[in-house]
This record gives structure tokens, sequence and C-alpha cells, in this order.
């Protein structure tokens, strides 16, 4: 089996192209330029790695072809942001080859109704990225459904592992509130704290996307949560978090209004963003038609990646400050 990967040096292809190797596959990565991936295995250099631009490409009208030239028998896309990117795609494989699975992200639900979460819940998302994402998503399931298309969407959650910051209790990606907690230092938390934020560990994603490829014939045509086992409040995030540290919690809440103008426009603009969708998402069909089986909680997916966060200084143990890492770009 050959299996091309796009994106395959990103966070969820850190693992998962690994993963395709041990499963006998011959792997080829697409990415964009020379980047070692977040996280080392001797199996990479059984990767094929390819390199060229998807923007550039697509733009003079050849993504597709270039990809198709691979004969990759499955192909995982975990860069698709725009509809136009799939139509593109997903017209030159046509036919050319047996799986092809994307990427999504939970928030093509936006507000939860009934939680946790099917994917069988309407769609009503907003924002940029949850709406672009809501319209591949439906895309390629009209394709599989009309066309034949083999396509399978995989939605997950808040990415985290070594190597980049994760979503904190505060629902933003500023590292100051992780110190604080570590500290003892009082934290503030919008409204009561009682908002969802979903994290999934980038291995998870991983997994999900090698059991989709063993398990085709009941993935074909369909989309599933790849999440954590259960969602995490705010409060109970940061009242956890604090624990970890040895530190009780030290909590404020505030009314939106009055919690944002404690903060910046930037943080202030992604913490709305988590608490308005406040996903908590079900993984019961992953579970049952995948055997998709996360390794790790919410809690035990953020405390690995604040390790790796403390070893590497980005960080502090105790209460120094330290500036904000630039935010992850966002795969979920």
């Amino acid at each position: 089996m050959r299996v091309a990967v796009i994106g395959g040096t990103g966070h969820i292809g850190s693992y998962l192209v690994p993963a395709l190797v041990e499963l006998g596959a011959a792997v080829t990565s697409v990415s964009r330029g020379i980047r070692n991936p977040y996280v080392r295995h001797p199996l990479w250099e059984q990767v094929q790695q390819v390199r060229f631009d998807r923007a550039v490409e697509e733009e003079r009208g050849a993504f597709g072809e270039r990809m198709a030239q691979l004969n990759a028998d499955v192909v995982v896309d975990l860069t698709c942001y725009r509809e136009e990117s799939a139509r593109q795609l997903i017209v030159a494989l046509a036919g050319r080859i047996g799986h092809f699975l994307h990427c999504g992200t939970i928030w093509v639900h936006g507000p939860s109704s009934e939680v946790p979460t099917s994917e069988q819940q309407p769609r009503r998302p907003f924002g940029d990225y949850g709406c672009r994402k809501a319209a591949i998503e439906a895309f390629l399931l009209e394709q599989a459904s009309e066309r034949r298309f083999p396509a399978t969407v995989l939605h997950p959650g808040h990415l985290v592992g070594p190597g980049w910051a994760p979503i904190n209790p505060a629902g933003n990606f500023n590292l100051q509130v992780f110190s604080d907690l570590a500290s003892g230092n009082e934290i503030l938390l919008p409204d009561r704290g009682l908002e969802t934020v979903h994290h999934v560990h980038a291995a998870d994603v991983a997994q999900a996307f090698v059991k989709a490829i063993k398990n085709r014939d009941v993935a074909l045509g369909q989309s599933f949560h790849v999440v954590s086992p259960a969602a995490l409040t705010l409060r109970g995030y940061a009242e956890r978090m604090g624990e970890w540290w040895g530190q009780p919690a030290r909590l404020r809440f505030l009314p939106w209004e009055e919690w944002r103008k404690n903060f910046s426009e930037k943080d202030c603009t992604v913490t709305w963003d988590h608490i308005a969708h406040s996903p908590n998402c079900s993984i019961h069909k992953a579970r049952t038609l995948l055997g998709y089986e996360p390794r790790y909680s919410s809690l035990a997916a953020v405390r690995e990646s604040l390790a790796w966060l403390v070893e590497h200084q980005k960080v502090p143990d105790r209460g120094t400050r330290w500036s904000n890492i630039a935010p992850p770009i966002r795969e979920t």
C-alpha cells in the first residue's frame, strides 16, 4: 500500500507517518519546506519526502495533478482549509486512488446543543475557520454519496502534544496562565468557568487515521470525531492543573465584559472563540466503527505538552514571567 500524507511533518503527521510505516505502507510525506517532524522516529529514514508549496501549486492549478502523479493508493490531507483546495485535489484524484482522508475539526458544529455532540448533529458553524471546514466536509461527503469518491473525514479537537502550547484554562494560548497556576497566583476566568474545551493528543489523532485506513469499508463516506474521552470545563481544568503543580487553584470569576478588560485583544479573541464553541463531542461512533481508543485523557495530553515546555524553558517551573510563544497553526 502506498500512502501520501500532505503535511506529513506537522503535528499530526509527526505521529502518523511512522505509524503508517509500521503498518507496512510505503509512505510519501508532502510538505512545503524542509522541516523536521515534531517527534523524532527512526522510521522516518524509510519515508520519501517530497517538497512543494501547496499554495503556489494551487495557484498554478497543478497541485492536484502533482499529488496524483505520486501514484498513492491512499492520500491523507492534513492541510486543506478551503473548499476550492479540496475541489482541485478531488478532481485530479477521482478514479486514481482507493481512499482519501481529510482532517477536519470539531468546530464544524458551532455551539453545542445536545452533549456530548454526535456526528449526526446538524452543522451550525460560525467563524471563518469552522465555516470553511464545514463546507469542505459537505463537499467531500457529497462526492462520496453521489460520485462514490472514497472520502473519509476525521474531526480532531484541540491538538496537544510535545512541541507546542495547549489551549489553557482561560481558553487561549497565553503561557503565563500555566506559570501562574504553578506559582499559586490568582487566575481570572470568564463567567463561571463552566464553558468547555476538548483536547486530543496528536498521537491519538494519528491512531484514528490509521484505524480509518485499516477499516476502509466502514469509514468510506463517513465523518468521525477524534477527541479525548471527555471534555474539560475551564474551572475543572484549572483546578486539576493546580493540583499537578501541588498548588490549590486560586480562581476568580468575572462576567465576560469585565474579564476582557484585563487581557490583550489577541487573548480575548482566542478565548471568545473557544468559549463560544464550548465543544463536548462524542467518540462513540469512532470507537464502534473504527476501534478508536484514545491513549490520552485531556489532562494527560496537556501534562505531556507542559512537561516538554518546562524542559525547553518555554514555561517556567514557578512564578517567573515568560513571553508567549507563537500559537500553533490550527489543525483542528
